[in-house]
């Protein structure tokens, strides 16, 4: 098991690269790509425009199998009261920066993947397209493997796991609760049924019949021999990648991930909408309350992606002044490991974790 998913996505290296949307695109997936891992591009919020460019850089320039990124949430109800009690609950913190009040509806600036996509997609026929927060609808899902395009999909339990292999799936991400960004939890919402990486991974491993890729701070060579002694196929990483020269992660968010501020990360909702990791920061403080998940949770917020609509002002204030309290600084309780390097160098630090 431990080479088939080297097999069945024709890699030299079993290392994924994590999509991360806004903070990487094509130049990070190639680099990946092209050193013998798997490149991921994240489409989750780019435009159709933006997309399509970068799907034609992979298509033109990617040496091996690379990944295209999707979420595939329900679009989120409208609740107006919800809306106006987050409103309410940024108006002060709008006021101390002499921002006026949150005003209007919140806009939905992620949507799922969907049949407009899928015909915009399917010229460049990718390799290997995944999903986060479940698969798409079967008619979709079906498109996709018509292209000949291998699924991978994220499990953050072992039920979540057992429907994916039951719906589709080529192989399944075992999303260990340490992970950076957002949670792929899809079958409920309770955060405490979130397992770390190495308790989740061999349950997943003996629950299923498909290959399973370890995700959830793995950062180095032992990490990934870990993964591996515990029947992981291949391991996904996100984090590692962000310091990266081909990342494009914000000079902010660079500077966090090299600071002591990357010791303590937490699961949040108050950015989107969605839980989500990220280092800690005055929004998460402010806005979330920690509780039994571990995380500054808010009830507040509206459904994903809706809250991240009147957040926006606070964060483009603050970011103009060089900080970063209220910037979503996605990253895995391994951030503090990242080191800066080319990301081929790193893939191949990686994979020596790998050998014999």
């Amino acid at each position: 098991m431990n080479t088939s998913l080297q097999a069945l996505l024709g890699l030299r290296l079993p290392v994924i690269q994590a999509p991360m949307a806004g903070s990487q695109g094509s130049a990070l997936a190639l680099a990946v790509t092209n050193a013998g891992g798997l490149g991921s591009l994240p489409a989750a919020t780019l435009s159709p425009a933006q997309l399509r460019d970068e799907l034609e850089v992979m298509r033109r320039a990617a040496q091996g199998p690379w990944n295209v990124n999707f979420f595939c949430h329900r679009p989120p109800e409208s609740d107006p009261q919800r809306e106006a009690v987050w409103r309410a609950a940024l108006a002060p913190l709008c006021a101390e920066a002499g921002l006026p009040a949150p005003e209007g509806p919140a806009i939905a600036a992620r949507a799922p993947f969907d049949a407009v996509v899928a015909d915009l997609v399917e010229p460049f026929r990718p390799p290997v397209v995944s999903f986060h927060f479940g698969l798409p609808a079967p008619e979709l899902l079906a498109r996709v493997k018509s292209w000949g395009s291998k699924v991978l999909s994220s499990a953050t339990t072992v039920d979540e796991a057992l429907w994916l292999q039951a719906h589709g799936a080529d192989a399944i991400i075992a999303q260990g609760l340490e992970a950076g960004g957002h949670r792929g939890i899809f079958l409920g919402d309770d955060l405490t049924t979130q397992l770390g990486t190495f308790a989740l991974l061999p349950q997943i491993v003996r629950a299923v019949e498909l290959p399973v890729i370890a995700a959830g701070a793995i950062a180095d060579a032992a990490g990934v021999a870990a993964a591996r002694a515990l029947g992981a196929s291949a391991v996904q990483v996100g984090t590692a990648y962000l310091l990266c020269p081909e990342a494009g992660t914000s000079a902010l968010h660079r500077a966090a991930l090299q600071s002591a501020q990357a010791q303590h990360t937490a699961l949040t909702n108050v950015f989107t909408g969605r839980p989500a990791r990220g280092i800690v920061n005055r929004a998460m403080r402010a806005l979330g309350a920690a509780g039994n998940s571990g995380g500054c949770i808010s009830r507040q917020a509206p459904a994903f992606p809706l809250a991240a609509t009147h957040l926006a002002p606070l964060r483009a204030w603050a970011e103009a002044q060089g900080r970063d309290d209220f910037t979503p600084l996605w990253a895995g309780q391994a951030a503090s490991l990242a080191r800066a390097m080319p990301a081929a160098d790193l893939t191949l630090v990686l994979a020596d974790g790998w050998r014999d």
